[in-house]
């Protein structure tokens, strides 16, 4: 017997299973190739285990092909079955042709407003269709390249945002999985540094028809529809393309040739159908009330812990395996090296809350497949209790937003914050050192696709949305972020200075904060997005990067600062530094003030202190490690000072506020002269 759902190629026909917990009968739908003619429509014969199969031999790879579900269309009771609408099936490996927004597409009347009518139009002609696919593929011998989480630094990338205006990527190809991969993205990544790409949404997703209507489209693609195939607007076209999965592939296998891991950025906390009032499309119409959560109070309507209308029952048997076959497909079949997990707390949610020790987070540990791989969790949504920084399970890292938060206060110059700058320095402890949970827990950033760009940070005080339709008033607000004396684009010469030096003390920070650091696409180049920091809909110029307007400077300084924190492997450790104990036996971070005095209680309270000084030892361990002699950062974002160093000879290898910042230099005297706003490293001679 075949156990896999979806449709399954066996070499003479293809065998289709799909779930449904309610559903009286499932139909399958064959189509032309050009998916305008409905040529086949049959019931699978098969039922076990709510599972409906049946094989159909002589169909290839290549049949265009979709479901309708019967059963009772009773939404008071959660069921929305109407064998009216053409259904995606969920583990559809690729998607053929566009939506087309009609009002057929919606299994009530949507003319009177009413979710509980039921609408007898056929969606066929405006649906988009499932494919039967070949895996088939030559891989060449390529291998998971399994890069430490020490030795990561990640870069998120959106496949449209960074290739579209890159002048050297072939017009054909810009916008494209393959353009993602053209010799020169790779090129400049490799001399960028970084280890890992992470790429926004590429499921396949949807383009919501009020964006549409407004000009607008999905650019970001957090509107999942189809959690196996790749997203069709980022495929090259043509009579000579290859199929889809094909181009996604050579673009993975691209990547591993250049040293360069894959991690997907997954939506699996909702789907692109929104609430009860939103279209059926596909796990509405197999079975509303097992894929999705309902208000246990009236399951008309659904229960929605992520803002977008919807949330996903993960904690069904059968759509957790669906979630799970998911990840495993990609990772098995696609060979991508891990994923950054969009709203994760929503997959931790059982019948009380989050719970750390869920069935989600239970099923991916002892999965041998998905534990092994990279797992970024963005730890939130916007359900009560929600907010879980720190509390997710290993292996699972977090992305750190108070990362983000304290570096960019600091660095504009708050007060109170040595503190706070103190625990990112080394982690995150207080959010990470627990549960056995190692150094690496924290993602660290200082700019992600939600909200301003480095450099937007450095060059506005307010968001400026207006372009997104709803007044200026979307996106948040607490952006933390300063001028520096001009609005946006200035000609003043001294405030451009002023951001420069600014945004080379901020990535300065990341690169030498233990943790995985992450950096945008764009913000090593000194890419704006004119302020806007919302820019979900924009697929446009003012969501693409600028690569005609790339700061050759700023790149250079961020490719250094990679190779800095290779240079020096104790800024990257597994293990949190241990603070000095009650019997003085080890101590591998120490704390100072600029007249050498340690850091006491008093000190930490200081009002208006705005510059430490952080001593790593890691030679206690030295064994372990090549290269574990101590360090000495100063981070200072007040006015020039004298800082009396730990007693020994030092050598100045790092001072962001100098117009080359990597010239070393012998501190031949016990004090070092330290820049207003700079980060400043020391190793010994």
């Amino acid at each position: 017997m075949i156990h896999e759902l979806g449709a399954e190629f066996t070499g003479e026909g293809t065998h289709f299973a799909v779930f449904s917990e309610n559903a009286e009968a499932i139909e399958l739908c064959l189509f032309s190739e050009d998916g305008a003619e409905e040529t086949a429509r049959l019931e699978l014969p098969s039922r076990e285990g709510s599972v409906f199969s049946g094989y159909l031999p002589g169909i290839r790879p290549g049949q265009l092909y979709g479901l309708r579900a019967h059963g009772p269309y009773d939404p008071a009771n959660g069921h929305r079955f109407n064998p009216n609408k053409l259904l995606l099936d969920p583990y559809a490996r690729e998607v053929s042709g566009a939506v087309q927004w009609d009002d057929a597409l919606w299994g009530y009347d949507l003319s009177t407003g009413d979710d509980t009518t039921f609408d007898p139009r056929d969606s066929a002609p405006f649906m988009v269709k499932s494919v039967v696919q070949d895996p088939d593929f030559d891989w060449e011998g390529d291998k998971a390249l399994s890069r430490p989480w020490t030795e990561t630094v990640i870069y998120e990338a959106h496949v449209r945002g960074l290739t579209m205006t890159h002048p050297d990527v072939p017009e054909a190809l810009r916008g494209t999985y393959e353009g993602m991969a053209s010799e020169p993205i790779i090129a400049h990544l490799q001399k960028l540094g970084v280890s890992a790409i992470e790429l926004l949404p590429s499921q396949f997703f949807l383009d919501d028809r009020m964006l549409l209507d407004q000009g607008l489209s999905n650019y970001w693609g957090y509107q999942t529809l189809g959690f196996f195939a790749p997203e069709p607007r980022f495929l090259r076209t043509g009579d000579l393309a290859p199929r889809a999965i094909r181009q996604f592939k050579d673009m993975v296998k691209r990547f591993h040739k250049a040293g360069i891991e894959v991690i997907m950025d997954v939506v699996y906390n909702h789907t692109a159908e929104g609430s009860e009032r939103g279209p059926t499309m596909c796990f509405r119409g197999l079975d509303n009330a097992s894929y999705y959560m309902l208000s246990p109070e009236n399951p008309r309507f659904s229960f929605d812990n992520t803002g977008t209308g919807n949330t996903l029952s993960v904690a069904h048997p059968m759509v957790l395996r669906m979630v799970l076959d998911s990840l495993r497909y990609w990772v098995q079949v696609m060979h991508v090296d891990g994923f950054r997990f969009d709203l994760a707390s929503t997959l931790g949610r059982e019948g009380h809350g989050f719970d750390r020790e869920g069935g989600f987070f239970d099923a991916i540990r002892q999965d041998p497949i998905l534990a092994a791989v990279k797992l970024i969790a963005e730890p939130w949504d916007v359900g009560l209790g929600g907010y879980q920084v720190g509390g997710f399970p290993y292996p699972f890292r977090e992305w750190n937003d108070k990362f983000r938060d304290d570096v960019r206060a600091f660095w504009r110059g708050d007060e109170g914050l040595v503190g706070d700058m103190a625990q990112r320095l080394i982690g995150s402890p207080v959010q990470f050192n627990h549960s056995d949970r190692g150094a690496t827990s924290s993602i660290n950033f200082l700019a992600a696709h939600d909200g301003f760009t480095l450099m937007d940070t450095v060059s506005f005080n307010d968001r400026h949305n207006e372009a997104n339709g709803e007044g200026g008033a979307d996106g948040h607000d607490n952006n933390l972020s300063d001028n520096m004396g001009a609005e946006g684009a200035t000609d003043d010469d001294v405030i451009t200075a002023a951001r420069a030096r600014r945004r080379r003390a901020m990535v300065a920070t990341l690169m030498v904060s233990q943790g995985v650091p992450m950096m945008l696409s764009g913000d090593e180049i000194g890419n704006s997005q004119q302020g806007n920091n919302n820019v979900y809909c924009q697929d446009n110029a003012l969501a693409w990067l600028d690569w005609e307007a790339k700061d050759d400077a700023f790149l250079d300084f961020c490719s250094r600062m990679i190779a800095l924190r290779r240079q020096f492997p104790v800024l990257a450790q597994e293990n949190f530094l241990m603070g000095e104990t009650g019997d003085n036996e080890r101590v591998e971070i120490a704390w100072f003030q600029p007249d050498g005095r340690a850091m006491d209680q008093e000190l930490w309270s200081q009002p208006g202190l705005r510059v430490l000084g952080m001593l790593v030892d890691y030679s206690t361990r030295e064994v372990f490690l090549d290269g574990g002699r101590p360090l000495f950062t100063v981070i200072n974002a007040g006015d020039g000072l004298d800082f009396t160093l730990p007693e020994g000879d030092w050598v100045r290898v790092l001072d962001t506020a100098r117009d080359d910042p990597f010239t070393e230099e012998a501190v031949d005297r016990e004090q070092a002269a330290i820049s207003p706003a700079s980060l400043c490293l020391f190793r010994p001679a």
